[in-house]
């Protein structure tokens, strides 16, 4: 299966469970695996035979703008449901991470894997 990867595109996100954590959009860093079949792409030239991967960024950034999970684990499944019902792709992975929230710890990340089949 062939691929699009984002990776480090910086968001961010009314996310955390600490009231200091809710006080203002902190930020994330999104690591983006598409699944699909590019071949189309490859022998076309053509951007019509892929996706639009400013489209996927921009409608990440939206999703994590306007969310306010607690739970890194919950913006992730949300950004995985939208990437399905909006763009032709038959696998995706996602990578959320948290960095400097833990004072030991360079970054703090969720990763998640769903397919259009398993939903």
């Amino acid at each position: 299966m062939d691929k699009i990867l984002i990776e480090g595109l910086e968001i961010k996100s009314l996310i955390g469970v600490y009231d200091w954590e809710r006080q203002a959009p902190r930020p994330l860093l999104v690591d983006v695996t598409l699944y699909l079949d590019l071949s189309k792409a490859g022998s076309s030239d053509a951007v019509a035979d892929t996706i639009d991967y400013a489209a996927v960024a921009t409608r990440i950034e939206e999703v994590a703008a306007s969310s306010s999970f607690e739970l890194l684990e919950a913006l992730t499944s949300a950004l995985i449901s939208m990437l399905l019902n909006e763009f032709s792709i038959d696998q995706v992975s996602v990578k959320l991470s948290k960095p400097d929230i833990l004072p030991n710890a360079k970054d703090v990340a969720v990763e998640m894997t769903r397919s259009r089949k398993g939903r």
